[in-house]
């Protein structure tokens, strides 16, 4: 059984707007950064993996992050990689119906939160398994060599891809690039511009 991978979050409380409305259980498509708050400029406080479950608490009117809760503690999740049941169908929570009865939860108020970036990362609709753990002194290169991060809406996961923007540096003696989007380093395929492995 998988369990949640990120702590409990002291005093960490969602203003609901309205009634509370019922929660929901969703779950991650992919391998799922868990952040402190919604948005790529919060720290990465965990991940919920592939498959796993999570309690859905609401989410921020027309934005795609979303809240959500287990046992260990809360955190904010990015819509387009959870799912829900609507009608007896696994939704993509982004797509999910406009009477689906989400909770509408605030922005916070914080220094950190902006919902203005400089692009966005593209979802990928068809899967994409990662690369194998890259080798040791593709790691140690890619922390030794630390870019500037690039801030884009969006979360850095497997397959999905990123604009002609980013700048990808090169690796030496390696087929893929590596980028630090959303303060998360990433190996990239530069052909296609898909992210084949995040750094964890």
């Amino acid at each position: 059984m998988k369990t949640l991978l990120f702590p409990a979050i002291a005093g960490a409380l969602v203003a609901m707007s309205g009634a509370a409305l019922a929660e929901t259980a969703v779950s991650a498509v992919t391998d799922l950064n868990v952040r402190a708050g919604p948005g790529p400029q919060y720290p990465v406080i965990g991940v919920l993996a592939a498959g796993q479950s999570a309690t859905l608490q609401g989410c921020i009117a027309n934005s795609k992050w979303c809240t959500i809760a287990e046992a260990n503690g809360q955190g904010w999740v990015y819509s387009d990689y959870v799912t829900a049941d609507f009608g007896g169908n696994a939704v993509v929570l982004t797509r999910r119906p406009a009477d689906a009865g989400i909770a509408v939860v605030e922005a916070p108020t914080d220094e950190l939160y902006s919902d203005s970036y400089t692009g966005a990362i593209v979802s990928g609709d068809e899967p994409l398994d990662p690369i194998a753990r890259p080798p040791a002194e593709v790691g140690t290169y890619v922390s030794t060599h630390r870019l500037d991060p690039v801030y884009l809406d969006g979360e850095v996961v497997t397959g999905a891809t990123l604009p002609d923007s980013v700048e990808l540096r090169e690796i030496p003696d390696y087929d893929y690039r590596y980028v630090y989007v959303n303060n998360q380093p990433a190996l990239v395929d530069p052909g296609t511009r898909r992210i084949v492995y995040v750094m964890r």
